[in-house]
């Protein structure tokens, strides 16, 4: 009793009960000493009551009616606004699974073992087997999806969502981009020490057959020496590519703010050609671009250049400039050439990809040419579009934002 009220409780009761005798006595009236004393001993009985809910920490307490408000989201909705793929994992069963998940693995897996939905032999003892305490190590994944696609799976350990047993949340994340970078990065640290290494390789071999019994034919030294020379140039091209193609890479997020006249640096850029016939349509009046003058001349050189290298020898390269109703600098080279199958189009740009590399090779081609050329387009906010036609040439289309028009995104 004295833990279920308190001293207090006590206490007043016995104010009551003073406070009753000290009624009879003076007035010998027992009626009204007994509802003073029921009264009171009602009062403090009911006011201890609410008073110990709400004071005495032994007590257990009501909890509290919940209000729309104060509800959390539900769990499935949660699920459904994480754009990777999320599972639940219970009992070695697929509970739940959002959007993602299901379209990566299709819309079926919710309630199949989880085994059969992600079906990977790494994937299977961490899906279903003990998980050790801890942070666990990634898995990566090739096969799900697509065969060309790369995912990291991780696996937690929880408590249970919406009071469940224990259950797993399998985490799927996307590595396919950072597959592809990597693979780039590996493709052209190869691609451009084997460029490298062929012309070495010949100035070597040469410089030796000359210090021996050749060099003393004069004919034959000066051939040799032609092609050492030719060799070492095709070397200072490359490595020439290589530190441009870095240096545009490293200003890649730097708008050029500059106003360039791309008429005026079209007509400059013919003159210093020597090659090959050049044909010039230039509407008047374009607007000049915001751009970096150096850049867009390398791109001018590469694009002329790669037109005239392979288009045919007694046709002309038409290089076209105006702008479009939508205020656009539009410009576009085109050759008479043999033309690009399709299939090679899409990989144009890339660094060291060549259509024909033995015709490129010949001709003094880096096979960095269209990718510089790419980089600089990106730099100045354009768009680059290649189109070729088999026995008719290939157009190299470009558009630029006018000056004024460029903003910081």
């Amino acid at each position: 009793m004295a833990q279920g009220f308190g001293l207090r409780t006590f206490t007043a009761i016995g104010i009551v009960a003073v406070a009753a005798i000290a009624v009879f006595l003076l007035g010998h009236d027992v009626q009204a000493t007994l509802v003073t004393l029921v009264g009171g001993v009602a009062a403090v009985l009911a006011a201890a009551g609410t008073s110990e809910v709400a004071t005495d920490p032994d007590q257990p307490r009501a909890a509290p009616k919940a209000s729309l408000s104060d509800l959390g989201p539900d769990v499935g909705d949660v699920l459904e606004a994480i754009v990777e793929p999320i599972l639940i994992v219970a009992e070695g069963r697929v509970m739940q699974a959002n959007g993602a998940a299901r379209a990566l693995l299709g819309g079926h897996i919710v309630g199949q073992n989880v085994r059969l939905a992600i079906r990977h032999p790494a994937a299977a003892e961490r899906l279903v087997g003990p998980l050790e305490p801890g942070a666990v190590e990634p898995i990566d994944l090739v096969g799900l999806g697509t065969l060309d696609q790369r995912w990291q799976m991780r696996v937690a350990q929880s408590r249970g969502v919406g009071g469940a047993g224990s259950q797993r949340i399998v985490h799927l994340i996307d590595q396919t981009g950072n597959y592809a970078a990597e693979r780039m990065r590996v493709d052209f640290v190869a691609n451009a020490s084997h460029e490298l290494r062929t012309p070495l390789a010949s100035i070597l071999g040469y410089i030796e057959t000359l210090s021996e019994e050749a060099g003393e034919d004069a004919g034959l030294r000066a051939r040799f020496l032609k092609i050492m020379d030719d060799e070492a140039r095709r070397m200072q091209r490359l490595v020439e590519d290589l530190i441009s193609l870095s240096r545009i890479e490293a200003e890649k997020y730097r708008l050029p703010d500059r106003a360039v006249d791309l008429a005026e640096l079209i007509a400059e850029v013919r003159a210093e050609i020597t090659k090959g016939k050049v044909m010039l349509d230039l509407e008047e009046a374009v607007p000049a671009v915001a751009g970096d003058r150096v850049q867009l001349s390398q791109m001018l050189h590469n694009l002329i250049g790669n037109a005239i290298k392979y288009g045919r020898a007694d046709a002309a390269v038409t290089v076209r400039l105006w702008q479009d109703i939508g205020g656009m600098v539009r410009l576009s080279v085109a050759d008479q050439g043999d033309g690009i199958p399709a299939e090679h189009i899409p990989r144009l740009t890339e660094r060291f990809y060549r259509v024909d590399p033995g015709r490129s090779r010949a001709g003094g081609g880096t096979g960095l040419g269209l990718a510089i050329v790419k980089h600089i387009v990106e730099r100045h906010r354009g768009r680059l579009d290649i189109a070729s036609v088999i026995g008719t040439g290939t157009t190299v289309s470009i558009i630029l934002p006018a000056h004024g028009d460029l903003k910081p995104k």
